[in-house]
Formats: structure tokens, C-alpha cells, sequence
């Protein structure tokens, strides 16, 4: 049974990258709105993965007008709802669930290129309505009723969600306890171990029947870069499943048979999202019991294939803070990157890039060479 699970993990995955190597030219594109717009799309396409749907080739094909610059946002939805209007291919699209799969990947695009967002249940269930109005009929509420869900990493066993007649009391005071939360002296490596466990307890709660690890995502996006950090392309396009089941892993504990919650995949993903550090993104390292068998480690074309490059992560994210580790990583992708365009990305204001590079100059952290016009950063050490 496990077997047969793995085996369709796998293939499923070999689908999307498949997907994916369609905004291949797109990421790498010189244009920052180009890459950034095939940026979103192949997160808002990836995601569903956690529910195993997979987009149709229409959108696929409508999402590259949209990142050529060809067609606005409002064009690709306009063209999904025509698309759609034809009865032989809405009916088959409902049943395996494509028409689902296409909605929720375009409202996803659309909500990752708006910046409003603010710390609150009101925009976790906000998110969750945006996306999945008219597609499920609870979009945006609360559920009413107590669930279990059998996880095959689990061995078919299920953690404790959130009960039915209490969720917004909890969200509440998980909220309220994050606002009141003090990052200003924490590293970079804390501030996300932190955020990590925020935002598992929040999708423990499990606020919504369904979507509930989409909005969590979505949420946990926007919740970044409000910091100044925009994830990576290739995690949530293609390890959206792996964070779902990270989160699994984070919540579950079985005392009589010796398992304990364990932030550790979390954590692992968070590190690759956020601060590029390769990992052990296999989802069969998450079940309670897996056993790894190091003499096939290196040799795995499907291991290779999952980022399964173990590495200790970067010192300098346990010396920086957050805005510092931000820049440093927009600097990374980019030695001749303007004070402007990191605002710009990064949503900080000029001023407090002025400042942290300030920081990361009287740290020996960052040089500067070149006139203003003709910066070229230079990144010292990674003590």
C-alpha cells in the first residue's frame, strides 16, 4: 500500500515539473515583472498539489500570455470562464476536479500580486473566500462540524484538529500572541523557526472543511513578504505536498508508540523556501517509519530529482536578522541589484534599506564597488 502511495506521489510530481519547465525561460528572464509573474504562477499552479489536482494545459497556456506580458489577469480569468462555458468540458473538468484546480491557480496568481495584507483571522478567512468562491460552498466560513483525516504518513492514524465550536476563539488568541510577538532580536534562522511554528499551530486548527492548506500557504507567502522575503520559486511549485505533510508531521505525536512532534521537516522546508538552503525534500522521509538507507542516498535518480542535497544551513542566517537576510538574498540573485528595486521587492521602505545596509556594511558583511549607477555588491563573508 505504501508502495503503490509513492509510486503515485511520484509520478504526480513527474506531471507538474513537467508543467513547470514551461516557465523555465520565464524565471530566468532578465525582466524582473517577467520572472516574477512566472514566479507567482508556477506557486499558484504548484499548490494544488496538496490536494493532488492538477491544472489543465489552457491554463498552462494562458498563464504564459499573462507572464509574456500578452494578457492581463482579468483577460486569463474572462478566457477560463468562456473556456468553461462549454458543457462537455466543464462537465469532465468537475468531475476530476480540473475546473477546481484551475480556479483556485488563477485566484492564487492573482492574490500574490496584490501587497495588502495584514496579521489577522479576517485575512486567513478573506484568503480562503477569495479562492474558493463559487467552488466550494462554505467559501470563507468557518466549519461547523469536527473532522479527522486519515494521513499516510501516519500509517492511516490522524491528528487532533481544532474543535468545531471554538475555532475563531483560537485563532484569535494565536493571532493576538504573534502580534505581540518581538522579532527585533532574533536572528534571521530564530525569526523563522518562529514563524514556523506559527504557522503550523494556525493550520492545526484546520479553520476551514476544505482548502485549508492552500489558504494556510497563501497566508504564510504573504505573511513573508511582509518581512521582506519572497520564497522561492521551486518550493511550493514543486514541494507543495511535502509542506503539507511537514505540517502533518509537526502536529502529530503518538506518546504509547514513542513518536513526538517533530518541527525538523518544517523547519527543513522553511530554510529551502525561504533562505535557499538545499534539502531532503522527499516525502517518504516524513513517515513515522521511515528508515533512510544512506548507501542509496547519493545514487537516487528520484532523490537527485526531490533536492535531496543535505547541507548544514548558511552561518548567516544566525547572525542577520530578517531585513538583513532579505537583502543579502536579493543581493545573491543579483551583485548589481539598485537600492530602489530591493525596496521595490523586498516592500521596505528606501530608508530602512538605507539603514540595513548600513547595518550590513558596519558588519563586514557587504561591500559596495562602483559609482551609484554602477553598484556591484560584494558579499564578504558568511560568518
Amino acid at each position: 500500500m505504501a508502495d503503490c502511495h509513492l509510486m503515485s506521489t511520484i509520478k504526480i510530481n513527474m506531471a507538474y515539473e513537467d508543467k513547470y519547465q514551461e516557465f523555465e525561460q520565464y524565471l530566468r528572464s532578465p525582466e524582473p515583472d517577467k520572472a516574477q509573474r512566472a514566479k507567482n504562477w508556477s506557486i499558484a499552479i504548484g499548490l494544488q498539489q496538496v490536494d493532488r489536482l492538477t491544472p489543465s494545459n489552457f491554463l498552462v497556456s494562458q498563464a504564459k500570455e499573462n507572464i509574456e506580458g500578452k494578457i492581463s489577469i482579468e483577460d486569463v480569468r474572462y478566457r477560463l470562464e468562456e473556456y468553461y462555458q462549454q458543457k462537455d468540458i466543464r462537465e469532465k473538468a468537475e468531475l476530476d476536479r480540473t475546473l477546481e484546480a484551475d480556479g483556485v491557480s488563477e485566484r492564487i496568481n492573482s492574490l500574490l500580486t496584490q501587497k495588502a495584507f495584514s496579521l489577522s483571522p479576517m485575512e486567513l478567512t478573506h484568503i480562503h473566500g477569495y479562492l474558493f468562491k463559487g467552488i466550494l460552498p462554505h467559501a470563507g466560513l468557518l466549519r461547523t462540524y469536527n473532522i479527522t483525516k486519515n494521513q499516510w504518513i501516519l500509517d492511516g492514524d490522524t491528528i487532533e484538529y481544532g474543535n468545531a465550536g471554538n475555532l475563531m476563539e483560537l485563532l484569535t488568541f494565536d493571532f493576538s500572541e504573534e502580534k505581540k510577538f518581538d522579532y527585533s532580536t532574533l536572528s534571521a534562522q530564530e525569526a523563522i523557526n518562529h514563524i514556523t511554528r506559527f504557522i503550523s499551530s494556525i493550520w492545526q486548527i484546520h479553520a476551514f472543511g476544505e482548502g485549508n492548506t492552500r489558504t494556510t500557504a497563501v497566508f504564510l507567502i504573504k505573511y513573508l513578504r511582509s518581512f521582506g522575503f519572497d520564497v522561492n520559486n521551486e518550493s511550493f511549485a514543486k514541494h507543495s505536498w511535502f509542506f503539507r505533510n511537514a505540517l502533518v508531521r509537526s502536529q502529530y505525536e503518538n506518546i504509547l508508540n514513542g513518536i513526538h512532534r517533530s518541527f525538523e521537516p518544517l523547519e527543513r522546508f522553511m530554510d529551502f523556501a525561504v533562505f535557499g538552503v538545499p534539502a531532503d525534500l522527499r516525502n517518504r522521509t516524513l513517515h513515522i517509519n521511515w528508515i533512510e538507507d544512506k548507501r542509496q542516498l547519493d545514487v537516487s535518480d528520484d532523490s537527485k530529482r526531490q533536492n535531496d542535497v543535505l547541507e548544514t544551513p548558511s552561518p548567516l542566517t544566525a547572525h542577520l536578522s530578517l531585513k538583513e537576510m532579505a537583502i543579502i538574498k536579493m543581493i545573491q540573485e543579483n551583485a548589481h541589484i539598485s537600492i530602489s528595486t530591493i525596496a521595490s521587492m523586498t516592500g521596505l521602505s528606501k530608508r530602512t534599506v538605507d539603514r540595513t545596509i548600513a547595518s550590513l556594511k558596519e558588519k563586514a558583511v557587504l561591500s559596495r564597488l562602483g559609482a551609484k549607477n554602477n553598484t556591484t555588491w560584494v558579499i564578504n563573508k558568511s560568518k
